[in-house]
């Protein structure tokens, strides 16, 4: 699963202009700390920042983003919720200080870099939200990106008359577009429901 996580966060960014490279292709035996570091993005056509970013980003936002480091959670059943964060401290190695340098050092020392979580979603209770953002920040991180944003965004960009030969995942959701098998909600929201027919005593 993270494999396939990993492509959907990458096809996400480069949609949307960034060079992105991996960390590593292969899997060591003996798992480093430099290694809970999935990408390293860059912007280069980002536009100057004059307002802070929101901790949630939406693909609105990307064009601020210049340089960042990229980490993919792709559980897929969880919710991010203090709990779960609490119990979990290896979601923020990566923004340790040891780590955080040989990124800076991969990237080189100009410039802001941005760290990102690319997480499944966050509580929906408000308060319980605000948790998880207040501890998140807390631990370092800078902005989080949930995956139903990076999928939707995805799914409306891609294309049926298109051929994405070199991608087999816009490939397979230009397949599934073109078999209708993607609802568009924004249109469902304002589809008008049917009228009952009023039946008629015999």
């Amino acid at each position: 699963m993270s494999a396939v996580s990993e492509t959907i966060v990458r096809e996400y960014f480069e949609l949307h202009g960034f060079l992105v490279r991996q960390q590593r292709k292969y899997i060591a035996q003996a798992r480093r700390e430099d290694e809970e570091i999935d990408f390293f993005v860059m912007n280069p056509l980002a536009r100057d920042r004059e307002i802070p970013l929101p901790f949630i980003l939406s693909s609105a936002e990307l064009p601020l983003i210049s340089r960042a480091v990229v980490v993919v959670k792709g559980w897929h059943t969880e919710t991010f919720s203090l709990a779960v964060l609490s119990n979990a401290p290896e979601i923020f190695r990566f923004s340790e200080p040891a780590v955080f340098k040989r990124a800076t050092e991969a990237f080189g020392e100009d410039g802001t870099l941005t760290k990102i979580l690319v997480i499944p979603a966050l509580p929906q209770t408000e308060e319980s939200r605000l948790q998880s953002i207040e501890l998140l920040r807390a631990k370092g991180i800078d902005a989080v990106i949930p995956f139903r944003t990076i999928l939707s965004d995805l799914i409306a960009k891609t294309e049926t008359n298109r051929n994405y030969q070199k991608s087999d995942l816009l490939q397979i959701i230009r397949v599934l577009k073109n078999y209708d098998l993607f609802k568009e909600p924004q249109m469902e929201l304002f589809k008008p429901t049917r009228k009952r027919k009023k039946r008629t005593r015999s």
